[in-house]
């Protein structure tokens, strides 16, 4: 682990290669789970805000499963996260041809209907962070259906905290990013990893 600010990050976002290889998984985080995606607080009231906008994006299941429940519960750990369908579904996942998972959050923000609503935590992924009292812990979720990322990572050269930037720094800040960039390559350098 290494310290950066008040976050202790794990040692596999820094030695782990990592690229979403969306045509090999097919978007199977999106899919794959026994809960929705984990929302911060505050998260839930601006899916709601953009709702009307985004229904057209969503399956009929999953507009009906938001109508019924909402954009969220309360999972058996106590955490917030989004609704999901047939016990397994994010309600926000939409499909291209060919059965490839997309965000209907993020396909209506692309196309200029929405702002930004994104679940930080879908952004990070396959980051998933743990908050405790005095820090937050910056882990790597690794399971087989993101092998096909690891794989093309290792190819292109590109370790998970590089790939994942935009998301570390609109979490936890461009400095926070600059000492991670910074640590991550004296350490590189020190293993010959």
């Amino acid at each position: 682990m290494l310290q950066i600010k008040d976050t202790l990050v794990s040692l596999d976002l820094i030695e782990r290669y990592f690229v979403c290889d969306l045509d090999a998984c097919l978007g199977a985080c999106c899919i794959e789970g026994d809960a929705g995606a984990p929302l911060n607080p505050g998260e839930a009231l601006e899916i709601e805000k953009v709702l009307p906008e985004v229904i057209p994006e969503m399956l009929p299941a999953a507009i009906e499963a938001v109508k019924e429940r909402g954009v969220s519960y309360i999972d058996e750990d106590g955490d917030e996260v989004t609704t999901i369908i047939d016990g397994r579904d994010c309600a926000f996942t939409c499909y291209a041809p060919g059965g490839k998972c997309l965000c209907a959050l993020e396909k209506a923000h692309r196309e200029g209907k929405i702002a930004d609503v994104k679940p930080i935590s879908c952004r990070l992924y396959p980051v998933r962070l743990k908050e405790y009292p005095d820090f937050t812990a910056v882990n790597l979720h690794r399971w087989k259906i993101c092998r096909p990322a690891e794989t093309l990572g290792r190819k292109l050269g590109i370790r998970a905290y590089q790939f994942l930037k935009a998301p570390l720094i609109k979490k936890f800040g461009q400095d926070w990013y600059d000492e991670l960039e910074l640590a991550a390559t004296e350490y590189l350098k020190q293993t010959h990893k």
